[in-house]
This record gives C-alpha cells, structure tokens and sequence, in this order.
C-alpha cells in the first residue's frame, strides 16, 4: 500500500523537477453550481499534466544501469511525455509504445522532449502489451503510468499542495484513469484535511472502475472511444484498484458533450486550455452530477492540457451544441438574386454569427425555381435559436432546426 508519508517522502524528492501549480478561483463556474469552487490547475505543469510528479519520483530511486538501459513506457501522450522529459534530463534515452491514434500534438511533444516513438494500433492496452515485450527484450526499465507506489507517491504530491494552497477545501474532484493521479491525491488530501472527500471522475465510454469497485477486483471495460483520451484506460491496476476503493468516496461518470461544454466554459471563463481527460471533473459538477462542498471549498482538478489545435476545435463545436449555442436551420429561398442576402439580413439583425452556409438542390424536393439552404449559426443560446427562427419564419420563410 501506498501512505501519506511516501506522499510526503516524494515531495522533496521531486521538488527542483516539477512546477508547484496554482490554484485558481473558478468564478463562473462557482456562480453556476451554487458553491465555492477552485481549480488545481495542473494542466500548467511541465509537458502540460500531472505525469511528470510520478515519472520524476520514479526515476529519482533508478541506478546508473537502469539508467543507461533506457525508459520504456506506454502511453496515449501524457505519461510518455513526462518519461521522455525525465529521461532526457537524467541523461537517459525512452521508448514510447502510443496508440496510433493517439492525438499528434502529443506525439509530436514526446518527440520533441527527446522520446522514440512507437506506434500501434488499438488503444492503451496494446500499447501496453507491446511496451512490455519491448522492455523485455531490450532489457530495458519499464515506468508504469499508474500501477506502481513510486507513481502514485509521486502523483499524490498535488494533493499537498492542494491541502496547502486551498486549506479550505473539504471536496476535491479528480480525474480517474488507470487510478494513480485519484490515489495518490486522495491518500494525501485525507491525511492533511480533516473531512474532505474525494471524487473520481470517469469518461461515460469508459468507466472500468464503477463495476471493478463493485466486483472487488480489475474488470476491464468494453469501449474507449472517447475525446478523454488520457482517461481511456480499459482496466484499473492491481495495485490502484484497492487504493481507489479505500481512499476515494464516489466514482461518476460524465457524457463526451459535458466533457465539451466543461472544456468551453475553461477555455471562455477560464482561460484555461484543458483536454478532455483534464475537464472531467468540471463537467461533473455543471451537469449536477455532484453537489460543491456546503460551507467550505470545493477543488476540482485540471488534470492536464495537451489536445491538438484541430481536436479542441470539434470540443467547442461538440461543446457548443451540447450547450445550444450551435444552431442548423434548414430552410427554403427562392432561387432568385437578393434571396440568400434577405434571410442573412434577418440572421445578422438578431446578433447571431454565420458558421457556414450551403445551398442544397439535389436529393431534396423542391420548385424548380427554389433552393434549400442550410445555415449553420453561433448563437448565446437555445433562446436566442428560438428567437431567430421565429423572426425567419415572420419574413415568410419555412425554416425548421436540424438535430
């Protein structure tokens, strides 16, 4: 088992290796849920999450010959680049076993950091499998990204600076993934802050940990399909399992279109970029999944923030739409000259932002003198939608929203 003073005996350890993270007052968000809420922001910590904690922790008890046998790891991004961050730094050399679709920011950052990446195909588990045949067969040092009580000491080293910087707190929501990031802060939050609670949040597609806490023992999960790809591990660890089961007090799950909208509220309100594994917990507590804490603080943790340019736009366009604040119209024009410009007219004189335009004539039943159009519009919300189709319907046009 892992204890509040292995938290305690990594903090030193990694002390001049990784960033001690703010937290930051979560306004909006606090006015929505009702209650006092404050972010770990973790996801500005080096290589952009909470990894390098446990990596560093890790490497630091590695001899010479460990060391000069290279890092082996699998990873969908986050902990492959902390490992190749540490071992770079240790004067080490890494191999990255990463799903191949893994987003290419991340495999681009793990290069950069000075990692050797190997693609495969399939999800965190094969990467496993071949990462350990690797490791194996090159005699090489295999860092587990979760199953292993140097990683989640080392993970657990947020909570101190959360029981330290926000000594208010009495909730803390936390990502769950293979579990080393919940342990750990949780061992430490428990031993710092009398009555806190700990939360874990899951993707919906993936959720392991709610039949694996039943059931007492790893059960693996069918699906990882999912925009929380740091998350999407199909079964907890054998260490980490008992660890979640005894420190955390709840385990829920949250949809891909609250992990989007949480993920818009960051980046609009926030100012924070998040991935989706790193928005869980927000996206609990806007979809009222948990209640914030009564009369004290409520931490949510922001786990981590690497997503590629092109995958955090289809979030906020999934975030969105999810919200209301994407609206399809479909309607009818004439196929004359002025047709198109009188419906924008309408669209620009109630405030709402033209996200595309299209004009539709085959497949479609129309006049031979008619064209359908499909408008994609930004609006502030499902009643400012409401108020736009019914001013196009008082102009004369059909128009209909498309779901």
């Amino acid at each position: 088992m892992v204890t509040a003073e292995d938290v305690e005996r990594a903090e030193p350890l990694i002390a001049g290796e990784v960033r001690e993270t703010p937290v930051l007052p979560a306004g909006e968000l606090s006015r929505r849920v009702g209650g006092s809420v404050v972010m770990k922001a973790e996801c500005l910590q080096l290589t952009g999450s909470f990894k390098v904690r446990g990596v560093f922790h890790k490497m630091s008890g590695l001899g010479p010959e460990a060391l000069r046998a290279g890092m082996v790891a699998a990873s969908a991004g986050n902990h492959a680049q902390a490992v190749a961050l540490a071992a770079d730094r240790r004067g080490s050399h890494s191999d990255l076993f990463m799903p191949s679709d893994s987003p290419l920011a991340k495999i681009s950052a793990v290069r950069g950091y000075g990692g050797e990446v190997h693609l495969v195909d399939g999800s965190y588990d094969e990467a496993a499998e071949a990462a350990r045949e690797f490791a194996e067969t090159e005699e090489g040092t295999l860092i587990s990204p979760f199953d292993d009580p140097d990683i989640v000491a080392g993970q657990g080293t947020a909570g101190l600076e959360i029981a330290r910087q926000a000594p208010a707190t009495r909730l803390v929501v936390v990502p769950l993934g293979g579990g080393g990031l919940a342990a750990g802060v949780a061992i430490a939050v428990k031993a710092k802050l009398q009555g806190a609670r700990v939360v874990g949040v899951q993707a919906e597609a993936c959720s392991p940990y709610i039949d694996s806490v039943a059931a007492h023992r790893p059960i693996g999960a069918r699906s990882v399909s999912t925009i929380c790809d740091g998350i999407a591990v199909k079964r907890p660890g054998e260490l980490t399992l008992p660890l979640v089961e005894r420190y955390v007090d709840d385990i829920l799950t949250v949809s891909d279109d609250e992990v989007a909208q949480a993920m818009v509220l960051l980046l609009e309100r926030s100012k924070l970029v998040a991935e989706g594994a790193g928005a869980v917990g927000v996206a609990a507590l806007l979809a009222g999944k948990i209640e914030p804490a009564r009369n004290a603080e409520t931490c949510v943790v922001i786990s981590g923030g690497n997503v590629d340019a092109s995958r955090l736009a289809e979030c906020i366009r999934l975030g969105e739409t999810a919200a209301g604040r994407r609206l399809v119209i479909w309607t009818v024009v004439p196929d004359r000259p002025g047709a198109l410009a009188a419906l924008l007219r309408i669209v620009a004189e109630h405030g709402a932002n033209v996200m595309d335009v299209e004009h539709i004539r085959e497949g479609v039943e129309l006049h031979v003198r008619e064209t359908a159009i499909e408008l994609v519009l930004q609006t502030d919300g499902p009643k400012h939608g409401e108020l736009i189709l019914e001013a196009i319907r008082g102009e004369g046009f059909s128009a209909r929203p498309e779901r």
